[in-house]
């Protein structure tokens, strides 16, 4: 009986002794977190419940309970439908285009030499390091028909990368890659290193091609960090703003190039409909949220430790 009491101690020691340690170190980050996301996002919910226009900042009239009347309007339009299916392409093809180029590069960083390596790392962190609004400038500024060095290279004459729904989305497409690889070649490399080099070896001994090395080999031990890049991936990808506002000129021709949180921007600030635009970006919030957990969900099930 004693026996058995000590160790009936001894087990249940330690979770009460600890159990709210951690949570004392994480209260901090949770106070911060609760203040910068729950709040807001709890306000964006709110909002979007109700007919919330000038008329109702500026205080002329009161808001107007509609329940799920912004998210009827919404669905039943089919502008909305025609954004989300073109948000959801182009952020599959950043996503994917992001990825492709940050892994390639990260394997050429352990091929290289010190100073080529060097100096691909200082132009990756400088085209990271750069705003938002002066690479799409600059991008601009090296498609623009009139003075543009690429039309000239590439014998285009006058022709406006702008003005089609498809170069237009490519040219931002470009942009968005070029400010977004850097994250995933320096997250990938580093994993990279930390892969045994005897692992490597073994797998080039046995006549194994870098493709497949890659395939068979580092891609399994990278799982964990490639999670994480896809995951940060979607998220930057999903919700861009900036380069598709500056570069289209706010959407495009007609609003051919479109995306949610320039759909979103419009419906609220340019038509001042701030419920309808809230509504959208609920819905551009459980999107992510279903997409990221689904995500995980895979994961787990081919037996990931995340």
């Amino acid at each position: 009986m004693r026996v058995r009491a000590v160790r009936g101690r001894s087990r249940s020691s330690p979770r009460t002794s600890g159990g709210w340690t951690p949570w004392l170190y994480l209260a901090p980050a949770l106070v911060v977190l609760g203040g910068l996301l729950v709040y807001p996002v709890c306000q964006l919910g709110l909002i979007s419940l109700f007919r919330y226009t000038q008329a109702q900042v500026s205080g002329g009239e009161p808001a107007a309970f509609r329940g799920a009347g912004n998210y009827t309007d919404l669905f039943s339009d089919g502008r909305f439908w025609q954004v989300l299916l073109a948000t959801v392409v182009f952020a599959a093809a950043c996503v994917l285009s992001t990825l492709a180029v940050g892994c390639a590069l990260a394997v050429l960083l352990t091929r290289v030499r010190a100073v080529p390596r060097l100096a691909l790392m200082l132009a990756a962190l400088g085209a990271w390091a750069t705003p938002a609004v002066t690479g799409s400038t600059v991008w601009l500024l090296l498609f623009d028909p009139d003075f543009g060095p690429v039309n000239r290279l590439l014998g285009l004459g006058d022709h406006s990368w702008t003005y089609g729904r498809y170069s237009a989305f490519l040219l931002v497409l470009l942009e968005v890659v070029w400010c977004s690889f850097p994250f995933v070649m320096v997250t990938v490399y580093a994993g990279i290193r930390a892969v045994p080099a005897e692992v490597l070896e073994a797998a080039a001994l046995d006549g194994a091609s870098q493709w497949r090395i890659w395939r068979s080999v580092l891609a399994p031990m990278l799982r964990p960090i490639l999670t994480v890049v896809t995951i940060q991936s979607v998220i930057w990808d999903f919700k861009v703003f900036t380069q598709i506002y500056v570069m289209t000129n706010g959407g495009g021709i007609a609003g051919q190039n479109l995306v949610l949180n320039v759909y979103a921007y419009q419906e609220a600030f340019a038509s001042s409909q701030y419920g309808l635009g809230s509504a959208i970006g609920v819905v551009m919030l459980l999107l992510l949220l279903a997409v990221t957990l689904a995500y995980l969900r895979l994961l787990r099930r081919q037996g990931e430790e995340l």
